[in-house]
């Protein structure tokens, strides 16, 4: 069995009971569902729950309107391609300086920074559509703006959870991270289409902007422990190279970041597609938009919550590679289908199987990284994801409006599974962490 550091905490190989129960390898540890929620018994990660959950909210309401409202203004899956590029090239120039600063300084007044930063960009983004001056490269501004907030936010609030809960909880407070945010993808999207439909979709970016209010609130009530940042006075360029340094030095976190690489890049293109799915595949409107959003939501609520109370006891690397595989292969069906149902019901799994490879390697990662990196790796990680996914979406894009939208998801899961093969001879070795 490979491990980064011995200090950390990756679970034990499990082996069935003779009595047929399910246990570890662990004193005084039984399996129970109560330990799907055993992060909310910490104050400071309750007043993180609940706040990001509600905002949430109001971020998936604005995604949603955001996407169809391009696709409405500009008629093309390739500007919904643009936008998505636009929102991933500040993760190129500012996701390291993201994770330098949270390893420097306090994450919870960057958190602080970020979150205002959003809030006024959503009521900005309302004002400018209820009077009427809005233009489709309003839009790429305003992608390109939230973009860089992102890419310090991002890492940030990855790391900070380290600080909410004790060691032994941390994949818990993960999973339950991930629960939250896709209870939010899962009923946010559904009620942006509706509030779409019905009052247009500037309420939606106000929503969005009050929303924030409920998470910058519970940051200022949160009892936190002193935590000394060290800062030897490098530059961001040496910091980013010791973090390499130490990622080549550590082949299991660097083939987990490969792994989200091309999920990042091929295997959430689908997404960006949804508006012209729902338009051009399903004959739909923006409520059809939401429902799949909120379909892809709904299976990633299901899946990390499995994942929340079951962490301690499965092999984590058996199941990531297991994902990994199986996500091309429901890719792969889902081109074919035409019917909203059926798109609804393979969603709910490709959105299951989504949050389980993002879930298990932020989990990887998180246990197996030494403190004093955590903000630097995690900006890789979260680099994957705000600079690959722009480009899967220009990708995408392009192919859906010169080939056809059906190809495009075609095609994307057919590289998608190539790289699984390939990845798979050429890293035996991920199989058996756990």
């Amino acid at each position: 069995m490979l491990k980064a550091d011995p200090d950390s905490e990756i679970t034990s190989v499990i082996v069935p009971p003779e009595d047929g129960s399910l246990k570890r390898f662990f004193p005084n540890k039984k399996f129970s569902i109560r330990n799907t929620f055993a992060a909310l018994s910490y104050p400071n990660y309750k007043l993180w729950f609940w706040g990001q959950m509600i905002s949430l909210f109001g971020s998936w309401m604005q995604t949603t309107a955001f996407a169809f409202f391009i696709f409405e203004l500009t008629k093309s899956p390739a500007y919904l391609g643009y936008v998505g590029f636009a929102s991933g090239i500040p993760a190129w120039i500012f996701s390291f300086y993201g994770g330098v600063a949270a390893d420097r300084f306090s994450r919870v007044k960057i958190l602080f920074v970020t979150q205002t930063s959003l809030m006024l960009m959503a009521f900005i983004l309302a004002l400018f559509t209820f009077t009427g001056i809005i233009e489709p490269w309003h839009l790429l501004g305003f992608a390109f703006l939230t973009g860089i907030a992102n890419a310090f936010d991002a890492p940030t609030r990855h790391a900070f959870v380290n600080e909410l809960v004790d060691k032994e909880d941390l994949i818990n407070a993960i999973a339950l991270n991930s629960t939250m945010f896709n209870t939010a993808t899962a009923v946010g999207p559904a009620l942006g289409g509706i509030t779409y439909a019905l009052f247009g979709p500037a309420w939606c970016f106000t929503i969005n902007g009050v929303s924030f209010v409920a998470v910058l609130y519970n940051l200022s009530r949160m009892n936190l422990k002193k935590v000394t940042r060290s800062n030897n006075g490098n530059s961001v360029f040496t910091e980013v190279a010791d973090a390499i340094r130490y990622l080549k030095t550590n082949n299991v976190i660097s083939g987990i970041l490969l792994i989200t690489a091309m999920l990042s890049a091929f295997g959430m293109g689908l997404v960006t597609l949804f508006p012209a799915w729902a338009v051009d595949i399903l004959h739909g409107d923006s409520t059809t938009n939401g429902f799949l959003q909120s379909a892809r939501g709904l299976g990633a609520v299901a899946f990390a919550l499995i994942i929340a109370t079951v962490y301690k006891y499965i092999d984590r690397g058996k199941y990531l590679m297991f994902s990994v595989l199986s996500l091309p292969v429901m890719l792969f069906i889902f081109s074919f289908n035409r019917s909203f149902w059926i798109s609804i019901i393979l969603l709910i799994i490709i959105g299951g199987l989504i949050i389980t490879q993002y879930n298990l390697s932020n989990g990887l990662i998180q246990t197996m990284v030494e403190e004093k990196f955590r903000g630097r790796v995690l900006s890789f990680y979260t680099f994957t994801f705000f600079a690959l996914y722009p480009l899967g979406s220009l990708w995408i894009g392009y192919v859906a409006e010169h080939f056809g939208i059906t190809t495009a998801v075609l095609i994307n899961s057919i590289i998608l599974f190539l790289f699984f093969i390939i990845f798979r001879i050429k890293n035996r070795h991920l199989s058996i962490i756990h």
